[in-house]
């Protein structure tokens, strides 16, 4: 798949495709359905399908860390989209300019000139431009004057519930992690780079993987039964805490995971965490060795789960 970051990296050789745009946070089983449809069209017109998505996601500018928490990180998204057969990936810079831009120049200028779109698909309450005077009723008509296409996602939709973002972090909130899977269509994994920490685990027997995430707002908190890996590797089992560390007084929101039986350096390698299932909620311990006693407890459920032996 190829990444076309910024519109300023749209080339000649870009125009001509089949388009669909929207955030595609968690790349669920409704995305995943409309890109089936769109890598469809693609072929009968002989283009290539392609994502627009936009980083910041609209959301986290307008409402800041009041915006919905993140499913998938932009890293997260490109994997995905590669995996259901999207070919090229537009990545917008959504910043203030561009929201403020005139709807008809968005249409006219990037759809039209740059891009070439023979066949859209969106959201029927997909909005934009200045003041979101753009919507859809808008495009159809653009539709009819530059020769493209344009069809609602709602088409898409298959069976009772819609699948959507809101409902997976619903599900995620509740530590539902089996129904979520259910919606996404894939596990739910956090991703990001090993960094050094307190090194307070290390001290109570229970090293663990300190891994930053790129997040205004994490859609998980507790402690979780993960599987961890990287490229390359086997898959090792764990025990991950999300959250704020309350016991050592932690200020930001971070990814903590303990190994089952795992001696290796991993300091700067960028994993997967897949959560499996919530253990319990994050909470805080008078002493270290409550804490310790704690983790103990929560590595042998973990290793239960897991169908290993406690010893």
């Amino acid at each position: 798949m190829e990444l076309i970051r910024g519109i300023h990296n749209i080339l000649s050789s870009h125009h001509g495709c089949v388009l669909t745009i929207g955030n595609f946070d968690g790349v669920h089983r409704g995305h995943a359905q409309v890109i089936a449809n769109l890598v469809q069209k693609a072929k009968q017109l002989s283009l290539p399908p392609t994502v627009m998505t936009f980083e910041p996601q609209p959301q986290e500018l307008f409402r800041g860390e009041n915006a919905p928490a993140r499913l998938s990180l932009l890293r997260d998204k490109i994997v995905l989209l590669d995996e259901l057969g999207v070919e090229r990936l537009v990545c917008v810079n959504f910043n203030r300019a561009f929201a403020d831009q005139p709807a008809e120049h968005f249409i006219e200028e990037l759809l039209v000139r740059k891009l070439g779109i023979k066949y859209l698909v969106v959201g029927d309450d997909f909005c934009f431009g200045k003041g979101r005077k753009g919507d859809f009723d808008m495009l159809k008509q653009a539709g009819t004057r530059y020769g493209f296409t344009v069809v609602s996602t709602q088409s898409f939709i298959v069976g009772s519930q819609r699948v959507s973002s809101t409902a997976v972090r619903e599900q995620l909130a509740k530590g539902n992690l089996e129904q979520a899977r259910r919606l996404l269509g894939h596990p739910f994994t956090l991703s990001g780079r090993v960094a050094h920490g307190q090194k307070i685990g290390r001290t109570i027997g229970f090293p663990t993987a300190n891994i930053a995430l790129k997040r205004n707002v994490v859609p998980v908190r507790g402690v979780f039964a993960v599987k961890l890996y990287w490229e390359d590797s086997d898959i090792y089992e764990g025990v991950a805490n999300i959250g704020f560390r309350p016991t050592v007084n932690g200020q930001i929101c971070q990814l903590e995971v303990h190994l089952l039986d795992f001696e290796g350096d991993i300091y700067g390698k960028h994993v997967e965490v897949e959560l499996v299932a919530k253990l319990r909620d994050e909470q805080p311990f008078d002493s270290l060795d409550a804490l310790k006693q704690q983790i103990l407890n929560d590595a042998n459920e973990a290793r239960a789960l897991f169908g290993n032996d406690a010893g």
